[in-house]
């Protein structure tokens, strides 16, 4: 940590320092970066060195939540000089004259009335469509008092021409200086951890989110069959396992063009065998007011299979999405004694493909299995008689737009939250 006067700013590794230099040097400056580079402690410490200088800095970020965490940074670093604060308005204002302002890019109008000497954009390729317009019509008119700059960072996001972040990176008549940091930039990360990021991950998936290049999902099957199948065949229920659990997702709405409530049983073993195993699925539409007489028949599917299974610390009940008419589920599950956990809120924040990105490496792994039964399921739903888990999951496209995705919520939730960290991740 280097000092200036009372404020401990963070130091930079040697691919930081070389890009803060290019703040000084460009107005508009981009950086395509992998993940664990280092972006946001980055810009953190930017916006923190210039408001102690008395600067004026405007932060953007895709939504309130995700900038929380900057905020409570910057708290942080400059409390010993902090004048006044508001983490409902998400501003800090300096005793040197600095201000640091907090906007979200659901905003379009983000940043207008206001002047500053530097924006600061992150997670910008979390925008999809009109970052372009909040830029030129609301940011940069904030920066003609101090002839200002701005810089935005993010990770690829696919090729995609509406979003800004990748015309910002590719098109040299957007006026933009690039600069690319994959996650191997970072000295302070294991050498041999991140070459192993390849063989831990599906190629595009490592391509984009460690390389940081833009790559084309269009056609591609993001969760293939063959990576739930061993040896090109579903696998039995297991002997034994340590638990059994469901995920839940459920819908209000019970129109044909509506997402149904679907379920996916898994069987969970930490040390022995299949990690993650898929026993069983199910997918329906049903009115909210019948959602509660069918809940205990989830229960009761999870016994019988803590019974087939042998699971040692037996049924651990569901989770289930904390919104909707999940809310409603969770407490009657409560009411009625049933296990019931919401799920994290980190993870409905990611957003689908967030969750898919995120998860992809444990299947790429093969620490995810589908069982014979579930494999060979077949029903009929919305007038489609198929395998819904299977067509939903191995079926889903980077970039879909539209389609059903129950079935597949409910196996990205699972996937986090059996295999992932604290954070589900």
């Amino acid at each position: 940590m280097s000092r200036r006067g009372s404020v401990e700013l963070q130091k930079l590794h040697t691919k930081q320092v070389e890009i803060a230099r290019l703040f000084q040097e460009h107005k508009k400056v981009v950086i395509r970066c992998g993940r664990r580079f280092g972006k946001t402690a980055l810009l953190e410490r930017c916006a923190a060195k210039l408001a102690f200088t008395g600067k004026r800095v405007g932060w953007l970020g895709p939504k309130y939540k995700l900038n929380a965490p900057t905020y409570g940074n910057l708290i942080h670093t400059l409390k010993p000089i902090i004048q006044s604060k508001s983490k409902i308005d998400q501003l800090i204002q300096l005793t040197t004259g600095g201000l640091i302002e907090f906007w979200t890019l659901e905003d379009e109008n983000a940043g207008r009335s206001r002047k500053y000497h530097t924006v600061i954009v992150d997670e910008a390729s979390l925008k999809s469509k009109g970052l372009k317009e909040i830029i030129d019509q609301s940011i940069r008119p904030t920066l003609l008092d101090y002839n200002g700059n701005i810089i935005m960072a993010g990770t690829p996001k696919g090729i995609d021409q509406d979003n800004y972040f990748y015309e910002a990176c590719t098109n040299p008549a957007e006026g933009w200086h690039e600069v690319h940091a994959p996650t191997s930039a970072n000295p302070h990360l294991d050498p041999e951890v991140v070459e192993k990021l390849k063989d831990e991950y599906p190629p595009l998936v490592y391509q984009q989110e460690y390389l940081a290049e833009f790559v084309d999902w269009k056609g591609s099957a993001f969760f293939s069959e063959d990576s739930l199948l061993q040896d090109g065949h579903p696998v039995p229920y297991p002997e034994r396992c340590d638990q059994v659990f469901a995920i839940i997702d459920t819908a209000l709405k019970d129109g044909i063009e509506h997402d149904g409530t679907a379920v996916i049983y898994y069987a969970r073993n930490k040390f022995h065998g299949t990690p993650l195993v898929i026993l069983d699925w199910e997918i329906l539409q049903i009115e909210g007011s019948l959602l509660m007489n069918w809940l205990p028949s989830v229960n009761m599917r999870l016994e019988e299979l803590a019974v087939l299974t042998k699971a040692r610390q037996g049924n651990m009940g569901a989770w289930i999405e904390d919104k909707a008419s999940g809310i409603v589920l969770l407490q009657q599950a409560r009411r009625a004694g049933m296990n019931a956990s919401p799920i994290p809120e980190a993870m409905t924040a990611a957003g689908k493909e967030g969750r898919c990105l995120s998860v992809s490496g444990y299947v790429f792994q093969g620490l995810v299995k589908a069982s014979d039964y579930a494999w060979n399921k077949v029903i009929n739903y919305k007038g489609q008689t198929r395998n819904h888990m299977t067509s939903q999951v191995c079926g889903f496209r980077m970039g879909q737009k539209d389609g059903p995705r129950d079935l597949l919520d409910c196996f990205t939730y699972g996937c986090a939250i059996a295999l992932g960290d604290h954070k589900g991740y």
